[in-house]
């Protein structure tokens, strides 16, 4: 599941649920009459708040990077690297500090939220073949961007926000490895050490 559903409301339920949905179904699988149907909503409900599906894909978009950042900022940057301001000096040494958090990210992201990285993936192929899309999920990607870059910065990068999105990259073809690649069935469950380990790479080529 993407996020617990009681209590929120009705646009974020109907977002989470169409998240499950794609997930669970690929994009054929994702209509509003079966998003009331997995919501519990009268019918209608879906279409009343997202009229088309091209909206209704949009919600997704906002909500999963919603998601996504929450996570972000529950693992971290730890305290010694500061988002802003960017040029705040880190030794090198908290590269380290770093790696852990991002590691976990990418630990949570492979376990707890895969479904949800499933269903980004899958989403994001969409917006490639309608251009009414390609505006939210480019709004979507800037705020994990932007907090990568905020990190890299701390950490001495030269460039940040042309590491940031280096980073970004390796990130999602790391997650699309893990979950989808020609291995991902062989693979042993996701391990947080070796998930670090490869962070601290990233995170010292990001850095060169």
């Amino acid at each position: 599941m993407s996020t617990p559903h009681r209590g929120t409301d009705r646009r974020t339920l109907i977002a989470d649920t169409a998240i499950d949905l794609v997930a669970a179904s690929g994009l054929r699988g994702l209509t509003h009459r079966a998003v009331d149907a997995a919501a519990g909503l009268p019918a209608g409900s879906a279409s009343y708040y997202f009229r088309t599906r091209t909206a209704l894909i949009g919600a997704c978009y906002r909500r999963l990077a919603e998601l996504d950042l929450g996570d972000i900022d529950d693992e971290g940057p730890p305290p010694a690297l500061p988002l802003a301001p960017l040029s705040v000096p880190v030794p090198v040494s908290d590269r380290d500090a770093a790696a852990n958090a991002f590691g976990a990210l990418l630990y949570r992201w492979l376990t707890a939220g895969r479904a949800r990285q499933l269903a980004r993936f899958e989403l994001s192929l969409e917006a490639a073949r309608n251009p009414e899309l390609e505006t939210e999920l480019h709004q979507a990607g800037l705020g994990a961007r932007a907090r990568a870059a905020g990190i890299l910065a701390a950490l001495g990068a030269d460039r940040p926000e042309e590491s940031a999105e280096l980073l970004a990259a390796w990130t999602d073809g790391l997650l699309y490895d893990r979950l989808a690649g020609a291995l991902a069935r062989s693979r042993p469950a996701p391990d947080l050490a070796e998930l670090t380990a490869v962070v601290r790479r990233m995170i010292d080529a990001a850095l060169a």
